[in-house]
């Protein structure tokens, strides 16, 4: 089985937990892809909904799909979110922010009563041990570097692939990818990332509520 085929699976797990008149988050990344593709499909079927997305790619995306827009200023309370992991552990603790887009994902994330993780099999791992990025104002990048350092980590300006430089956010800032190595206690690196100075969000997230697993054996759903 392809990687992208166990994305669909779990994509299309989680977009048929929406239902009609909900207001919705959603993610960023080729999982979500998906999620957006079969919510489209429901929309032209009938299903009466609005989304709220984390990044322009997202938005870019749910217009295509003709999923109408809101925002949190409308709506400052969501039925469910849906987003993508780059790992997830058997606490389902989870690393995001590949896709650069981890601080709007936050935010949309804990606006949601229900957050929903959709990921391909490979996404589980036993402990979190992938880079965490971290959301940095420019002004303070060597106050976050000598922090990361201080904490045993190390770190790495995320470069752009298109343009010279660093890669900027959608909210105007830079992508920090601090590596821990193994993650034992992830609330503790959250609550420790959080006083920080300088880091806007970072990437790991303690509150998602279900994850829909697309495999070889086909969906698995785990809940906390």
């Amino acid at each position: 089985m392809k990687v992208d085929d166990g994305k669909k699976i779990a994509g299309k797990s989680a977009a048929e937990l929406v239902k009609d008149g909900m207001a919705i988050g959603l993610g960023t990344g080729s999982t979500v892809a998906h999620v957006i593709q079969r919510l489209g499909e429901l929309v032209k079927g009938g299903l009466n909904i609005v989304a709220v997305p984390t990044s322009y790619q997202t938005e870019m995306l749910v217009i295509r799909a003709g999923i109408p827009l809101t925002s949190l200023w409308v709506h400052t309370s969501l039925d469910i979110a849906i987003d993508g992991a780059d790992q997830v552990d058997p606490e389902l603790n989870l690393i995001k922010g590949r896709g650069a887009a981890h601080t709007r994902e936050k935010i949309v994330a804990y606006s949601a009563t229900r957050f929903v993780i959709a990921v391909d099999e490979g996404k589980i791992v036993d402990v979190l041990n992938c880079p965490v990025p971290l959301e940095v104002l420019p002004y303070a990048r060597k106050l976050v570097e000598i922090q990361v350092t201080k904490l045993g980590g190390t770190h790495s300006l995320r470069l752009a692939q298109k343009k010279d430089g660093p890669i900027i956010t959608d909210n105007g800032n830079f992508i920090i990818d601090a590596d821990f190595g193994e993650i034992s206690d992830p609330q503790r690196l959250d609550e420790v990332l959080s006083f920080i100075p300088g880091i806007v969000e970072h990437g790991i997230f303690t509150n998602a509520d279900e994850v829909h697993v697309g495999g070889k054996g086909g969906l698995r759903i785990l809940k906390r």
